[in-house]
């Protein structure tokens, strides 16, 4: 029934995309003026409160549970296991927003601030690294674990209806746990189909400007068809062969890209630029996840800060679920701090490298970025390597980790929404991967034929709104679980160490008894012959 049930709202939604663009338009934007005007700030309350879970969960009493016992091993290795869980979590994401974010945020700053200023230029990273720091993960983090807990602690299915069990109890099972399914994957496969849509169109602009192809719908949709084919061989191949390498290499090649434009741009600059946005990140934390805009009427945190958190929480199903599968072993902890901590820095330092470099281009460099950012975001990134040598290599680098990181983004994703739109535990069958594939990529394609960015960006909005409701109920109940996990460990430490301390006891008793009649046999023993 999920299975049927959210296919159908899927392929249904891509269908009236593609084929009515202008009335779905219309219809989408009031949507989302009612989610955001009534409903915007909840968004900021869940995600500022789900962090402050996640702190609490990493140095609080329940720090030291493991998931899937006491005795669990990772299946693999610290490396591994976080270029898999950051290729899944934001990998188009930050190729296609290393440099556009701060460029645009420099234009137009938050906080009413005068454009093209020194001011707007420190907002403008300090803000980047708020969107794609701490929050987003500590998302991905609270699915994650919930999800790992209850499938390997206690032998759940995977599926989101089985985080809500200490609430709703074996309703989980029923009609109710039913839709709550089905909104987790209606919502999982448009936040994907949105990432895949910003790669698509970055895609298509490199092709274009490397190759000198076109970078229209025509060449979107041709590049779409042609990752569809290299994610479903991907799908086919199995977590622990297509998507771990992928994952590994990607992140090698992020790594060297990275490496490449820290050296070969504004060094200095880029180092300045990631401790002073840091700094300046941890200072204004709080201020920045609670703050709306009620006297000003202005729309740039409904345009970004709400958009992106709209756009982690419906990610939050597919990367939780993901990550769950591959944290086997790991304690609460240890998954709190890699899930949470680790990304954020890679994630700094990536803005700090790409943004850095871009505003530099634009404030010093003589690069007219500003331009570049009304040509579309996609192109933002290309035009910034104009500053650099070795443009062309760079924007070929480029395309080749775009193009894995939509590989891997999908592979996992379909791997996901077939794994949840299933009863039954374990990898789904290939012919539901390939369902799942094939509508992942057709609303990615009518999204883009229905207004590109803004269509994405619209729909992604308006789609997070019940799961972020959900992730209230989620965070109750794994507080719940994990809290009487936590008791019974302490109960069974301490009828461990009382079992222990008897047996002690015996042995010291049971040493005394054998001395004392020692001692009792030595004194009615006949004294030795003198001269002996």
């Amino acid at each position: 029934m999920v299975f049927r049930i959210s296919l159908l709202l899927v392929v249904a939604l891509a269908v009236v995309a593609g084929l009515a663009p202008g009335p779905f338009e219309t219809v989408a934007g009031g949507a989302l003026a009612a989610v955001i005007n009534q409903a915007g700030w909840l968004y900021l309350l869940i995600v500022f409160l789900t962090l402050v879970f996640l702190v609490f969960l990493a140095f609080g009493p329940m720090a030291a549970l493991r998931i899937g016992g006491r005795d669990a091993e990772p299946e693999f290795s610290k490396p591994v296991w976080l270029s898999m869980l950051f290729a899944a979590g934001m990998g188009i994401g930050l190729v296609f927003w290393g440099a556009a974010e701060p460029v645009s945020h420099l234009v137009t700053p938050p906080e009413s601030l005068p454009g093209s200023t020194p001011q707007a230029a420190r907002a403008a990273m300090r803000y980047t690294f708020f969107h794609w720091g701490l929050h987003p993960w500590a998302i991905y983090a609270l699915m994650g674990l919930a999800i790992a807990w209850f499938q390997y602690n206690r032998n759940g299915r995977g599926l989101i209806s089985d985080l809500l069990q200490p609430l709703i109890g074996d309703r989980h099972l029923g009609w109710i746990g039913h839709v709550v399914n089905i909104i987790a994957v209606v919502a999982t496969a448009i936040g994907v189909a949105t990432t895949l849509g910003f790669g698509t169109m970055q895609i298509s602009a490199g092709m274009a400007r490397v190759f000198g192809l076109p970078s229209g719908l025509g060449m979107q949709l041709a590049v779409i068809v042609a990752c569809f084919v290299l994610y479903m061989a991907s799908s086919a191949s199995g977590v622990d062969r297509g998507i771990k390498w992928l994952s590994s290499f990607n992140l090698a090649l992020a790594g060297v890209l990275l490496l490449a434009v820290a050296l070969l741009g504004p060094t200095g600059f880029i180092f300045e630029t990631f401790t002073t946005s840091l700094g300046s990140y941890l200072d204004h934390l709080v201020g920045m996840s609670l703050t709306m805009t009620p006297f000003s009427g202005n729309s740039w945190v409904a345009d970004w800060t709400i958009f992106y958190w709209a756009w982690w929480i419906s990610w939050s199903p597919f990367v939780g679920s993901f990550i769950a599968r591959v944290s086997y072993g790991r304690s609460v902890r240890e998954f709190v701090l890699g899930v949470v901590a680790l990304p954020s820095l890679l994630g700094f330092a990536w803005f700090a490298t790409f943004g850095g470099t871009a505003l530099w281009a634009q404030i010093f460099g003589g690069i007219d970025m500003a331009g570049a950012l009304d040509a579309g975001y996609e192109t933002v990134l290309f035009s910034m390597y104009e500053s650099l040598p070795l443009a062309g290599l760079l924007s070929g680098l480029s395309i080749l980790l775009l193009v894995i990181f939509f590989v891997t983004s999908a592979d996992s994703a379909v791997l996901i929404l077939g794994s949840m739109s299933s009863q039954d535990p374990g990898d789904p069958p290939l012919a539901r991967k390939f369902a799942w594939g094939i509508a992942v990529a057709l609303i990615a394609a009518s999204m883009l034929i229905a207004g590109g960015l803004d269509a994405l960006q619209t729909l992604i909005t308006v789609a997070a709104l019940p799961f972020a409701l959900l992730m209230v109920g989620v965070m109750v109940g794994l507080y719940r679980v994990l809290a009487l996990e936590a008791l019974r460990e302490k109960a069974e430490e301490r009828r461990a160490r009382r079992a222990i301390e008897d047996w002690i006891a015996r042995e010291q008793e049971a040493q005394a008894d054998a001395l004392a009649a020692e001692e009792a046999i030595a004194g009615t023993a006949p004294p030795a012959a003198p001269g002996r």
